[in-house]
């Protein structure tokens, strides 16, 4: 059995979208995207969920805490769930809120930098590296409760597919942009509805059952 670890924030944790500040509703796992591509590879492949409400790509929350950062928690994960065959990183979201300051261009540079930490971590099999596949998040809307959280956040998350393209590129993953394929709530701007997780959990069933091994 071989093994996929999904390396995310709270789309990836399954967090329903807001409609109050504090709410921490969850979806089931079935319905969330992992559980979905789970339930469509298995019993070949064992997913993982390592998805945190709030992570960044590289940068500790001044508000929400160290824990957010993507780059600390990574290699804690990797090391965790050796011998790892692919890991999916989908983080960036969290990077647009406007306390961290940063262009759409280092969020993508930052997403990068998570593959090339996970690509010397020895994790994969036989002490090699994992296969990646790099996500691009879909863009952001200015909508909801978490509209001040995230202003300017459209502007910017528009240009991930580009962007996070050539941080695929650059490092050697697997890519795909999530925006091709589904959108953010209208409800609270970023976070995803049960249609959208069953899209997305089968689009990246659908990529790995291809096993084409095509790097763009």
């Amino acid at each position: 059995m071989k093994t996929i670890v999904c390396y995310g924030d709270s789309n990836t944790h399954g967090t329903v979208p807001i409609t109050n500040l504090g709410d921490r509703h969850r979806y089931a796992h079935d319905q969330r995207w992992p559980g979905v591509m789970a339930k469509r590879l298995r019993p070949q492949w064992r997913v993982i969920e390592e998805g945190l409400p709030g992570r960044t790509t590289v940068h500790d929350d001044p508000i929400e805490g160290p824990q957010r950062n993507g780059k600390s928690g990574l290699p804690i994960s990797l090391e965790t769930h050796r011998d790892i065959d692919l890991l999916i990183i989908m983080l960036g979201t969290n990077d647009l809120k406007p306390r961290f300051g940063v262009s759409a261009y280092e969020i993508a540079a930052s997403a990068g930098k998570l593959a090339m930490i996970a690509k010397a971590s020895q994790c994969g099999p036989d002490g090699g590296a994992p296969k990646i596949l790099l996500v691009a998040p879909p863009p952001a809307r200015e909508t909801g409760v978490l509209a001040e959280m995230f202003a300017g956040a459209k502007a910017k998350s528009e240009r991930f597919g580009e962007l996070y393209r050539k941080a695929a590129r650059d490092n050697g993953c697997l890519y795909l942009d999530a925006g091709d394929i589904i959108e953010s709530s209208a409800t609270d701007g970023v976070h995803f509805e049960p249609d959208m997780h069953a899209r997305l959990g089968n689009a990246i069933a659908d990529l790995i059952e291809q096993d084409s091994g095509l790097y763009i």
